[in-house]
């Protein structure tokens, strides 16, 4: 059977189809808000809680990208026994009530400690919104309904980074915090009243040590779900550097000053755009097709900025040109990478997607951190991490496809 083509609808969506997409988007959004929109505001946070070294600031995503992936371990499981929605919604609330704790943090350690929780709060959003995808849609659909979850999605960091600057314009950085506090509160409201529960009764599972151990296995077992959620975790590895260094490459490297919102908003652009195409695409071209020669786009792109990066300074229009088409390639990569990785997995859909989001974003946070820890004064490191991250990919991928590129149906397991 072609396991692409198919496309299951079960159960039978109780809100309009565009709704639920924008639920499940909302969502997941909520993480790049966590981090998108105080970029602008790390210096500030830096210098009122006395924290002089400027990687050291980093920390304040690190510390909220550790709780997000950790939890992640435990609301799959959770999700698989007892419904999505009880368990989203007891997320929501601990991340709300996270972000306004941050509003009052006393110094940069309770700053830290708060936004961990915050974490592992927003851990329920992005497993429970592949599983409610993935329990409603299987095969391209699900590549086509997750690229368009992606492309809202990607709307926050649009915007988001140009929302933090504007606050700050007027208040001080805990009023960044008060604002994310108010989006989600906003968001988990609207999730408690429109999203209906998505996991049939006779699909969940039973909360035991060794029905965990089970479900796990079957994941880890499985060679799609492993290489594909390691060609990820590579790729979203490069883009935790990114958000890591991009004040200091933009502000401190190309003086863009007040501009860093504007440019940081037009490679998001891009890469909304990028995942609307591909939902359009995926239906015609196949998940494969379109998500391999994306990680080749991928790899050449950030291959020929390293290359630059070791000769020398690289002018500001020629970094940004490469690195906005590397990020446009990342948007076919991701969504397409996702639906693959649990194409096979829909009988465990929540446990699938806890471990493999567990290991996508605290490995893809460790190599992150690797990355912006090592910034120099230079796009080298950040330009090596891509291309570094491209090529882990590429490894992946010939591993699960067992060297055959670019194919429109599965090979056997």
């Amino acid at each position: 059977m072609d396991q692409q083509t198919a496309r299951t609808q079960a159960p039978r969506l109780a809100i309009p189809r565009w709704e639920f997409i924008a639920i499940a988007a909302a969502l997941m959004a909520l993480n790049a808000l966590a981090i998108d929109v105080m970029l602008p505001g790390l210096q500030q946070i830096g210098a009122s809680l006395g924290v002089e070294d400027e990687n050291a600031r980093q920390y304040v995503i690190t510390a909220y990208i550790t709780g997000f992936g950790l939890a992640q371990l435990v609301f799959g499981p959770v999700s698989d026994r007892f419904g999505r929605r009880l368990p989203l919604l007891i997320g929501l609330g601990v991340y709300v009530v996270a972000a306004f704790a941050c509003v009052f943090a006393p110094g940069f350690g309770m700053l830290l400690l708060f936004r961990f929780i915050q974490g592992l709060g927003a851990a329920s959003t992005r497993v429970i919104s592949v599983s409610i995808v993935r329990d409603t849609f299987g095969g391209r659909a699900m590549a086509e309904v997750m690229s368009l979850v992606f492309m809202v999605f990607m709307i926050v960091p649009v915007v988001a980074p140009g929302v933090g600057q504007v606050v700050l314009l007027f208040f001080e950085w805990p009023a960044v915090f008060l604002f994310i506090g108010i989006v989600s509160l906003v968001f988990t409201v609207w999730t408690w009243l429109r999203l209906p529960e998505t996991l049939k009764p006779e699909h969940r599972r039973a909360f035991t040590p060794a029905s965990i151990v089970e479900g796990f296995k079957i994941v880890l077992s499985n060679r799609l779900s492993v290489c594909y959620t390691i060609a990820i975790t590579g790729i979203i590895g490069a883009l935790f550097g990114f958000i890591n260094s991009a004040q200091q490459v933009y502000v401190g490297i190309y003086q863009v000053g007040t501009m860093f919102p504007v440019y940081f908003a037009a490679v998001a652009g891009l890469m909304a755009l990028s995942s609307f195409l591909n939902s359009r695409l995926v239906g015609r071209f196949g998940m494969r097709r379109l998500a391999h020669s994306a990680l080749v786009g991928f790899a050449v792109m950030t291959g020929a900025a390293f290359l630059l990066s070791l000769a020398g300074p690289v002018p500001f229009w020629l970094f940004l040109t490469l690195f906005a088409l590397a990020m446009m390639q990342f948007s076919w990569i991701v969504s397409n990478f996702n639906a693959l990785a649990l194409e096979e997995l829909g009988h465990v859909a929540g446990t699938a997607s806890s471990a493999q989001g567990f290991i996508q974003t605290l490995g893809g946070g460790v190599l992150g951190a690797i990355i912006g820890q090592a910034f120099d004064g230079t796009v080298t490191p950040l330009s090596g991490g891509y291309f570094a991250a491209a090529l882990l990919g590429l490894a992946a991928v010939l591993v699960a496809e067992r060297g055959r590129l670019f194919q429109t149906v599965n090979q056997p397991v």
